[in-house]
């Protein structure tokens, strides 16, 4: 019997191999090298040494409900000449790495400049239970309309271990790396934001944008959680913030922000204010700040609805939630 055996799983003397985070599964599993690899060859032969060449041909390949994996190698950026939507579920994108990484992640997607409208980020999933992880997300478009990198409104998806980048845009108002509008999505041991790119002037330009409707009707953030993720910003005015909805029904349910990280770099010109904010209180859900740290900003949140435990530990008070 082989020792490995592409695409049909991954398997040595007949058991499953769940190295590089590739889950085994009963689904195709498919290969996307973006140096070296072809969108001409057939989909029986496609694996590591045969690979796509494109996500957007792997993406076309999968087959809803499978639990098909994409694995995206990690020698060169696989570049996008449009936005990637993902609407068919259960699909796995997997970047082969060594281990998993906050950022500097070998498997990168990005997306330059580009003229049409409807590219408004790198990436927008509607799907239900899809997962990314190992992946650096980019987006330097200029277009007016492309102000996201990462558009998320689809179901119980999970990021795990990527980097969400948005280099452009650091002067617009609502513009943000990522557009959170899913059901019951889980955000871990992630990266959203930037150290190195100061953000221009008295704007709202967040790292994480809360704003529903915005990735399709009915779309918004419902049972999210974030956990041991880090937010970074070199901001230039007291009013940039990490986290921010603008309406009082972007948050449904629950918001949970978990032993998180927000980080203003030394270099920053200006103290956010808050890290996280609401420009109304929230009519149809709650916002917990659980055990989170925030380094060079002056507040975590002073928005009524928005709950913090255990942010600062005082005796007395450590362990209770108040509100902001």
């Amino acid at each position: 019997m082989g020792l490995t055996n592409f695409p049909n799983g991954i398997s040595s003397m007949g058991m499953p191999i769940i190295g590089n985070g590739i889950p085994a599964t009963e689904g195709s599993i498919y290969f996307v090298d973006y140096g070296n690899g072809s969108d001409g060859v057939g989909i029986k032969s496609n694996s590591i040494t045969r690979a796509f060449k494109t996500l957007d041909k792997a993406v076309d390949t999968v087959t809803t409900n499978k639990n098909d994996v994409i694995c995206l190698v990690g020698n060169s950026t696989h570049t996008l000449t449009e936005m990637l939507t993902v609407s068919k579920n259960r699909v796995h994108f997997v970047g082969l790495d060594a281990g998993a990484r906050y950022y500097g992640q070998g498997a990168k997607v990005s997306l330059g400049a580009t003229t049409a409208a409807t590219d408004i980020g790198t990436i927008k999933n509607t799907g239900v239970r899809n997962t990314f992880q190992n992946i650096k997300f980019i987006n330097g478009n200029t277009v007016a309309e492309g102000i996201y990198c990462f558009v998320e409104g689809g179901e119980y998806t999970i990021i795990n271990g990527c980097e969400i980048y948005k280099s452009t845009d650091l002067d617009v108002t609502g513009a943000a790396e990522l557009v959170m509008n899913g059901d019951s999505a889980l955000v871990i041991n992630s990266l959203i934001g930037s150290t190195a790119n100061a953000i221009s002037g008295d704007v709202i330009r967040a790292n994480v944008l809360f704003t529903k409707g915005l990735a399709g009707a009915g779309k918004v953030s419902r049972d999210v959680t974030f956990e041991n993720c880090r937010f970074w910003k070199r901001a230039s005015n007291a009013n940039n913030r990490f986290m921010y909805g603008a309406n009082a029904t972007d948050i449904e349910r629950m918001l949970h922000i978990k032993d998180c990280l927000f980080f203003n770099t030394k270099l920053a010109a200006a103290l956010p204010d808050e890290c996280i904010s609401f420009a109304a209180e929230q009519t149809q859900g709650f916002c917990l700040i659980d055990n989170c740290t925030s380094i060079n900003n002056t507040k975590l949140s002073t928005t009524t609805g928005v709950y913090i435990q255990g942010a600062v530990p005082t005796y007395g008070t450590s362990g209770i939630s108040v509100a902001a």
